[in-house]
């Protein structure tokens, strides 16, 4: 058995001088998994829409992140990025991958059954199915700008019949800023890193 050696966290603390209290806007979870997709959508080479997904498991960890790409081995140069033309095979829709596809497929852990999935845009009929498919349990996304169309509309019954939670995503903040330079800016103190 430990005994108690009767010192307390004061008297431990005492003569230590904190100069600074923790940050408090630091990202949250919920922003960071967001922030992370959106980060990952900066890969996509789709001129109209970049989007990105990232697959949180229970214990907050990224097993997979994935943005809307042409599939691997197949020359973006050589396909078409049009939203429109008089033949469907001249548009990106029957070529393109979607990042919730990628992100499953990118999958860093041998199984995403359980996870949450951040996501920018509601997902389609077709990432519908491979996200019941794949087992994940909730989706968090961000817009829903294409909701009155079919295919969002066939994705929610897949969704509601497979008993998968989804939930538009409400930051608390309008934007993440990147700033490389911030880590040679002020944060040093007496010598110390990190």
């Amino acid at each position: 058995a430990r005994q108690n050696s009767g010192i307390s966290l004061a008297s431990l603390n005492a003569g230590l001088s904190f100069p600074a209290k923790k940050r408090e806007d630091y990202l949250e979870w919920p922003e960071y998994f967001m922030a992370v997709a959106f980060l990952s959508a900066q890969r996509s080479k789709d001129p109209n829409s970049q989007v990105g997904a990232c697959i949180v498991n229970q214990e907050n960890k990224i097993v997979g992140i994935g943005y809307n790409g042409m599939p691997n081995g197949c020359d973006d140069d050589l396909l078409p990025w049009s939203r429109s033309a008089d033949d469907r095979l001249d548009t990106k829709y029957p070529y393109v991958c979607h990042a919730e596809l990628n992100a499953i497929m990118n999958k860093n852990s041998a199984d995403v059954k359980g996870c949450s999935m951040y996501v920018a845009l509601f997902p389609c009929n077709e990432c519908a199915k491979l996200i019941i498919q794949a087992g994940l349990k909730e989706v968090i996304y961000l817009s829903d700008k294409y909701h009155d169309t079919p295919e969002m509309t066939a994705s929610r019954r897949l969704l509601n019949m497979a008993g998968i939670q989804y939930r538009q995503f409400e930051p608390k903040r309008t934007q993440v800023v990147i700033d490389f330079n911030s880590i040679n800016q002020a944060g040093m103190l007496n010598g110390a890193t990190n």
